[in-house]
């Protein structure tokens, strides 16, 4: 069956060939080219199938093709209108005669799919990850016929493979959704909201089928889903009535719960490149990237060893520094492969804001920004959940009703905006409403009540505002189907800090509430500053060290006595001894006595906060693999993981951002 899925593959490029615009402008060249290529690829793949018709129908359109560019005066482009009725007519052949050449052969009692789950699973969830962003667009843009075209064509490809793997109530629903898009791409359906409900159920459970299909992949034991009558309902009944009321004589269909994607895939990223790209497990990924890992902490040992180090052979040095440079391309090359676009996350946001905006009954927009800022896989997939949190809070909590808004002198239709940025070794993903804001007094009035605070207790107000985070804690008077049981932004903390990042929370009464996620660019290998003090090494993330220096008399001050500053460039920057900042109790050893002039300053910068680090010796820049401390440790304040030095020592990577806030150090950098 693979050459059967094969040929669907070639038929879908040359449909999307065929209706881009590159072809409407009578564009030769490479788009030309390209098509003609996969035409003959077609045929010849039809013709080892021995379906006769394809082949002819697909030769045929090469002939019309070749006919085309000879046009003289650019009269090619009148052709166009007969190209696409031909394309179309393609596929409708070669589907009719693949549907009859599976009837043919198919067994009594089939054991199981028709093609490797595999192959099912990574070709149909690049489609249904199209259609959720193509029917959100036709919903903001129903005269849109390029929307419509691409839902046509991946529900008309779903179902093909669906044909093909056996999966037949996957292909009726599919077969069903697309018969209604034909309706609206001929003219006689309109797109209307029932509509974009109805198709939206059907890539739901299409992506059930496809989770499921996963899963048998992986070899769990598990079975496709079938129950799909109720939908199958409502696509029939919708198929009878003409006005686009698709459920009018059903009881409403219930919304079935959109599943999370299982991961990006490389075909995503080369889509519409002309790139070519190869299916590879995700766990293989990972494996690679731990080999390299190991490699980088091997040729560290092998670079520093002190016996190759006495030997001062120039031919030794030489291949040693080539080995660098070879492993550290190694490393950067196998790292990208774990990076993907955050904007894939902001996609599947887009679905669950449309839906909780319809069942609490506001007006609201979604901007995204900075969609193209790159993570690491494992944040990406993990930012999902805390990602949804924090919308659903957006829409339930932070917007007001349509008529409050309209009171309060603000536009009727909320906004809430979610965008990425790069910062410091760091991507800032941003969630942001404008509506109500955090109401402080109405939070600590609660915390009182749950006692989590004392009565009359000061907190400043960025304190008041962490409260949200307390487990089960929430203002809201009533519970819902959205929100209101005190479960999620803890979770959200929780989730963040796992990852590495922080929360931050800023909000204004009246004006609305942003929460800023603040997760690093990777979980594996990070360039680092290699300290020393006393025996402890540690490491420092590489971004964010500014300067280092050896402090002068005239550069160390006292404030009142108790906390040490230093003159740098007519700049105030708190110093911070780095023994006193990780003592864990009177018993950690401080070196209070020690003046500060006998010691290194490293100044570090975390977001808008600037410290200079006093300690004993700077021992040199390193890539480090972040490993982690083990779960019987738990998650240590101020720590962020451990790492082997090329010595083949431990040492403690530093996070700055948990130290630095529960310090309270902040001036301005």
């Amino acid at each position: 069956m693979q050459r059967e899925a094969q040929l669907l593959r070639l038929l879908q490029a040359v449909i999307g060939s065929v209706f881009t615009p590159a072809l409407a402008r009578g564009g030769g060249g490479s788009h030309h080219e390209e098509l003609m290529a996969r035409l003959h690829e077609t045929a010849a793949c039809a013709q080892e199938l021995a379906l006769a018709g394809t082949e002819e129908a697909a030769r045929h359109l090469v002939a019309l093709l070749e006919h085309r560019e000879l046009e003289p005066g650019g009269r090619g482009g009148e052709l166009r209108p007969e190209i696409e009725q031909r394309a179309e007519q393609l596929q409708a052949l070669a589907e009719q005669e693949l549907e009859a050449r599976l009837a043919a052969s198919a067994p009594p009692a089939p054991a199981g799919p028709g093609m490797p789950w595999g192959d099912f699973v990574f070709e149909a969830r690049e489609h249904l990850s199209n259609i959720e962003q193509e029917l959100l667009r036709l919903e903001n843009s129903p005269d849109d016929p390029e929307a419509v075209h691409a839902l046509f064509r991946s529900f008309h490809t779903i179902k093909g493979l669906a044909a093909i793997a056996g999966t037949e109530t996957a292909r009726e629903v599919a077969h069903q959704t697309e018969n209604l898009l034909d309706e609206v791409r001929s003219g006689t359906r309109a797109v209307s909201s029932s509509l974009i409900d109805l198709a939206l159920a059907s890539a739901d459970f299409l992506g059930e089928v496809v989770a499921a299909a996963d899963l048998l992949d992986r070899g769990e034991t598990v079975e496709i889903p079938e129950d799909a009558g109720e939908l199958l309902d409502h696509l029939y009944c919708a198929m009878q009535n003409q006005n686009g009321e698709a459920t009018s004589a059903l009881s409403p269909l219930q919304p079935r719960a959109p599943k999370a994607a299982a991961g990006p895939t490389a075909a995503r990223a080369a889509a519409g490149k002309g790139q070519s790209a190869v299916k590879v497990d995700t766990s293989k990924l990972d494996q690679l990237v731990d080999l390299v890992g190991e490699l980088v902490i091997a040729q560290s040992l092998v670079q520093l060893d002190p016996a190759l180090a006495a030997l001062k052979d120039p031919k030794t040095a030489k291949n040693l520094n080539q080995l660098g440079r070879i492993t550290s391309e190694l490393q950067k090359t196998a790292m990208s492969l774990r990076v993907v676009p955050v904007g894939q996350t902001f996609r599947r946001m887009a679905r669950v804001f449309r839906d909780l905006v319809r069942e609490s009954n506001k007006q609201a927009v979604l901007e995204t920004a900075g969609e193209d800022a790159e993570l690491d896989r494992t944040i990406v997939e993990q930012l999902a959940d805390p990602l949804m949190h924090m919308v659903r809070n957006a829409v339930d909590h932070g917007l007001e009703p349509p008529e409050d808004r309209v009171k309060a002198g603000k536009p009727m239709d909320g906004k809430i905006r979610l965008s990425a940025t790069h910062q410091s070794g760091h991507v800032v993903i941003e969630v942001s409403d404008d509506g109500r804001g955090l109401d402080q007094d109405r939070i600590l009035r609660k915390a009182v009540q749950r006692g989590l605070v004392k009565e009359g207790a000061q907190l400043s107000p960025a304190e008041i505002l962490d409260l949200i985070f307390e487990p089960g804690f929430s203002t809201s008077e009533q519970v819902t189907a959205i929100s209101g049981r005190g479960v999620g932004m803890d979770v959200v903390k929780r989730e963040i800090e796992r990852l590495r990042g922080r929360v931050e929370v800023r909000s204004e009464t009246g004006k609305g509430t942003t929460f800023l996620l603040r997760v690093p660019l990777t979980l594996a290998i990070i360039d680092a500053l290699v300290v020393k003090h006393a025996d402890n090494r540690f490491i420092l993330p590489l971004f964010t060290v500014r300067e280092i220096l050896k402090p002068r008399g005239q550069t160390i001050h006292s404030v009142e006595g108790k906390q040490e500053v230093a003159l740098l460039r007519d700049r105030i920057v708190p110093i911070l001894r780095i023994d006193k900042l990780l003592a864990s109790g009177p018993n950690g050893a401080v070196s209070e006595g020690r003046p500060s002039e006998d010691l290194v300053l490293v100044v570090v910068e975390s977001g808008p906060r600037r410290v200079a680090l006093a300690l004993d010796e700077v021992l040199g820049k390193q890539e480090v693999v972040i490993k982690s401390l083990g779960d019987w440790l738990g998650r240590i304040h101020g720590v962020a993981g451990g790492a082997i030095l090329g010595d083949g020592s431990v040492g403690i990577i530093l996070d700055l951002d948990s130290l630095m806030g529960r310090e309270g150090y902040g001036l301005a950098a």
